[in-house]
């Protein structure tokens, strides 16, 4: 599938749905793991599962808490406090409690994720807000937190042995919006793998440094 007819003017819009959905397909994967996998490493990643999920659900809040002030930051973030509970883990806001097990988790990630569905519904889309990899409005944000979604679930399905494909349509058109500048001729969820350093495409080495364009089309 070629995503050059979603690239230029006539691009499909990432939309709160899109984000919905793949939401609910990550948590419906990741609802079929063995309770045992979840301390193992999620993929390439140097964390666990259970804190790559935590990390997920984070990211997905944070996007939502920029777009959340009447006037959003545009030179900073929301100044929560982040915070790793070891060494080289994840520095959270959100963190998930162990008593409530991996169900527990997967509730915390579809919370999160509904936090963000709910503010890309509903904030103008004149809005703009602050993220380091350029401010951004609301479909950009929406196209980030599927970029998280999508490729944290590949690094946790491979560390909890599940199978992981995402729809085409989704991969092409997050990367339509926040990766104009990769290959249109390659199938989008390969490329989007490769956009964001986890596989190599034909003649295109893994790339070891990567980042978006997040900032607002006109």
């Amino acid at each position: 599938m070629s995503r050059s007819a979603e690239i230029g003017p006539s691009r499909s819009p990432v939309t709160a749905d899109d984000l919905d959905l793949a939401v609910q397909l990550a948590v419906a994967v990741l609802r079929k793991a063995p309770p045992a996998a979840w301390d193992g490493k999620a993929g390439s990643l140097e964390w666990d599962c259970w804190e790559t999920v935590e990390h997920l659900s984070d990211d997905l809040f944070a996007y939502a808490v920029q777009l959340g002030p009447r006037t959003p930051p545009l030179d900073g973030e929301v100044p929560f406090s982040w915070e790793s509970r070891r060494p080289g883990g994840p520095a959270n806001a959100i963190h998930a409690d162990r008593k409530a097990g991996p169900s527990g988790l997967l509730q915390v990630l579809e919370a999160s994720g509904a936090l963000l569905v709910a503010m890309v519904r509903t904030t103008p889309p004149q809005a703009r807000a602050y993220h380091v990899f350029g401010i951004s409005d609301a479909e950009g944000f929406a196209a980030m937190g599927i970029v998280e979604t999508l490729v944290h679930t590949h690094d946790l399905a491979q560390g909890l042995g599940l199978a992981w494909n995402p729809s085409a349509d989704l991969c092409s058109r997050v990367l339509a919006r926040l990766f104009p500048n990769a290959p249109a001729s390659t199938d989008p969820w390969p490329t989007l793998l490769w956009a964001t350093g986890r596989a190599e495409l034909p003649g295109r080495p893994r790339l070891t440094t990567w980042r978006w364009d997040g900032t607002s089309r006109a």
